[in-house]
């Protein structure tokens, strides 16, 4: 059972470990997060919420083994994949290569986990009886001597009496498997399991079988649909691993809370994570049994040698609190820092700041038109002020990097409220500096036409950690603002509720608009108002009886001041999205007078094939054409799509995007034509239930390319569904022609 015990208060622990227990699992898996044990460099800390000892302890009192996964990288849709920010500071670190100094910080930490756990391997009288090196890096790269370099880390940390294992996909293990390490692999539900196992068993006809991840639901994005998996799939799966004697670990058995701001985000572009990890997991975010707890419950319990599995623990009490609103505010602009001066454009490493908000302030010449404002690049969400009038914003997940301005006054005040979301956690992009990466610049226009840009400089910069200090020292005055729509106002707000006991409940903020909650002091996470989470879990353990302080940091402000604390999570309302498709209504594809490059057909079956082009073909877009299906329907799917080059390399995906596709299933969960190139080989596009063939995909690379061959990965299930057979691709250098019907 695979539980992260950052994601769950200390208090709970005991808790979700009797729940697994109960469940009908004999192990707990856990990860090893690097950054929040070492938040400033050579300052460790494993106390309170961090004691990985205490929890592998309580794993044992309760007689359960535990697998441990120190990283140094762990995904895990958690802040840069586990790896901590400061190492940014040296921005040309090669991060999960051989870079010295990256090297040495991770053996420094590797030796301080041994430390807290190298005496609880079983052999020492402990429950760790098995330990990862590295996680999933055949997804990252080929480099069998980082990899090697890892497991001597972990070796020399003192683990060294029980099984080293290193986990990655069916389709890539043999890109850096060591000879020495035992291999898994990691697949979610509905997979073919005789195919994931299938070259492993070839290669190693006698070695024990682990899927190390198997996946029971799937994490949420802001502005996506809310994931969902079922259950029936799930315990089809794990039943068919037991049948076979095949070993498991369900990514996740609990997936709980990724508190504070310690949500992750996904590559390619930037889709930042919610603050909620429910992950549709059998034990919930509150860890509560759900109905695929239950189910999964019964099937196990097939499998006890006719022992009883332990009863069911209690759900913790949970409570709805009455309305309330925030009595005080101070808004931003009225709470600025000390500023910094800097004549060139900084990141937010580059001020010695991890997480939280920045201000980047200058002048302005007068204009007497409109101009443009050109930010490159904005990280991640950026609001423009105009002598403190709200002029726009720039929302690194839509690739927004351009705002029109009014003409403006000689001196004009410009600010750049840019807020820090999640670094990215998957994929080479995880090198994800904050704040403005690059520069910014001004694009004006003279009365004969004549446009002139010019990169603006000297700015005074304003930083605002994220940190339950920072939110106290700041003016707090009465607020204005009663529960009736108002001007926006980002700000700290500041306020009280009150409860008859200590129970869990789920703050609504709803009438919000993007930011943090503190509640006592902890912070339970970000909101946004787009969805589709729009409650913040609040443990009942970090209530008090009675009267409880809460301060709500919002960059935008709420459009009404008030608060209301369910029994129940609102984890799948989507508002104000971006579309859903990458399909205007009322318009279709026209290739009248196009020539495909390639007309060929893929084979029946699971797993990647590749197919070259009749030589080198040119070009920025490429229309995917599908004629016709392995089972002879019209539905379509395809879990990754690769492009190689001249030198026959893949390319470089993280600047694609999707330009058109005529049909992306929206019935239950994110199938949209982008799922090809999401780095996930068990996510997937898939059209609508009755849409017609034949089906088109166009992908802009973003730029013009040299193109040899392309790879395919039909869907992972047995039987491929939505398998493709007939197809022609076609590349242009401009974009394809989108007509109205």
């Amino acid at each position: 059972a695979e539980v992260h015990y950052p994601r769950i208060p200390r208090e709970y622990w005991e808790h979700r470990i009797e729940m697994c227990k109960a469940l009908g699992m004999n192990s707990i898996c856990i990860y090893i997060f690097w950054n929040i044990h070492e938040q400033q460099e050579g300052v460790y800390d494993f106390t309170g919420n961090n004691d990985i000892r205490a929890f592998c302890k309580l794993a044992q009192k309760h007689g359960m083994y535990v697998i441990v996964r120190p990283g140094p990288y762990v995904c895990a849709e958690w802040e840069m994949g586990g790896l901590p920010w400061w190492l940014l500071k040296k921005k040309d670190i090669r991060l999960r290569e051989q870079d010295p100094y990256f090297m040495e910080r991770v053996r420094l930490f590797e030796l301080e986990v041994g430390k807290q756990l190298a005496d609880l391997q079983i052999t020492r009288g402990g429950n760790i009886i098995m330990v990862q090196v590295e996680n999933e890096y055949g997804s990252y790269g080929q480099d069998k001597e980082y990899v090697s370099a890892v497991r001597d880390m972990v070796r020399e940390a003192g683990f060294t009496d029980v099984p080293l294992f290193q986990c990655d996909w069916a389709s890539n293990f043999e890109l850096n498997a060591l000879d020495d390490l035992v291999w898994t692999m990691n697949f979610g539900t509905g997979a073919n399991i005789d195919n994931q196992f299938r070259r492993l068993k070839e290669l190693r006809p006698n070695t024990p079988l682990m899927c190390s991840e198997f996946w029971s639901g799937w994490f949420d994005n802001w502005g996506r649909q809310h994931e969902t998996r079922d259950a029936k799939d799930m315990v089809a799966g794990l039943q068919e691993m037991l049948d076979k004697n095949i070993s498991f670990s369900l990514y996740m058995t609990h997936g709980g809370t990724s508190f504070g701001h310690w949500s992750g985000a996904n590559s390619p572009g930037f889709s930042p994570d919610c603050s909620s990890y429910d992950y549709d997991a059998p034990i919930n975010e509150a860890g509560q049994a759900t109905p695929k707890y239950h189910e999964l419950r019964n099937m196990l319990a097939q499998y006890t040698d006719g022992k009883p599995l332990p009863e069911i623990p209690a759900a913790m009490p949970v409570q709805t609190v009455a309305e309330f609103q925030m009595t005080e505010v101070a808004p931003i602009f009225d709470n600025l820092p000390e500023p910094i001066h800097s004549e060139e454009i900084k990141t937010m490493e580059e001020f010695d700041q991890g997480w939280g908000s920045m201000l980047y302030r200058t002048t302005l010449k007068g204009t007497d038109s409109q101009s443009r404002l050109t930010i490159t690049d904005a990280h991640d969400y950026a609001q423009v002020f105009i002598d403190g009038k709200y002029i726009g914003k720039m929302d690194r997940r839509l690739g927004e990097k351009v705002l029109t301005l009014p003409s403006v006054r000689e001196g004009a005040v410009l600010d750049i409220l840019v807020e820090a979301m999640g670094r990215i956690n998957f994929g080479r992009a995880i090198k994800d500096f904050k704040g403005i990466t690059d520069r910014v610049e001004l694009t004006t226009v003279a009365a004969n036409g004549e446009s002139t840009t010019t990169e603006l400089k000297g700015w005074d910069v304003y930083l605002f950690p994220n940190t339950y200090e920072f939110t106290l020292n700041k003016n707090y005055q009465p607020s204005t603002l009663n529960s009736q729509p108002s001007t926006l106002v980002p700000g700290y707000y500041k306020g009280t509720f009150t409860v008859d006991k200590k129970a869990d409940t789920f703050l609504d903020l709803t009438t919000w608009g993007k930011g943090l909650v503190y509640v006592n002091g902890h912070c339970l996470g970000r909101f946004w108002e787009i969805g589709p989470q729009q409650t913040l879990y609040v443990p009942g353990c970090w209530l008090k009886k009675g009267e409880n302080e809460i301060i709500i940091l919002d960059i935008k402000g709420p459009q009404q001041n008030k608060l209301v604390g369910h029994e129940k999570p609102i984890l799948d309302a989507l508002r104000n999205p971006v579309p859903a498709t990458h399909r205007e209504p009322g318009t279709v594809l026209s290739l009248e007078g196009e020539k495909p490059v390639l007309t060929a057909r893929f084979k029946a079956g699971n797993g990647w094939q590749e197919q070259k082009f009749n030589g080198t073909v040119e070009g920025q877009y490429v229309c995917i054409e599908v004629i016709s299906n392995q089972k002879d329907d019209a539905y379509t799917a395809i879990a990754e799509w690769y492009l190689l080059d001249a030198e026959g390399n893949r390319l470089s995906r993280e600047p694609w995007t999707i330009q058109y596709a005529d049909s992306e299933d929206k019935s239950r969960s994110n199938r949209t034509g982008d799922r090809i190139y999401d780095l996930q080989e068990s996510t997937y596009w898939a059209t609508a239930q009755g849409a017609e063939l034949p089906h088109h995909l166009i992908i802009n690379l973003g730029s013009k390319q040299q193109l040899t061959a392309l790879q395919y990965l039909p869907r992972m299930e047995e039987g491929a569904p939505g398998a493709i057979k007939e197809y022609r691709i076609y590349v242009k250098d401009e974009p394809f022609t989108i007509v109205k019907e």
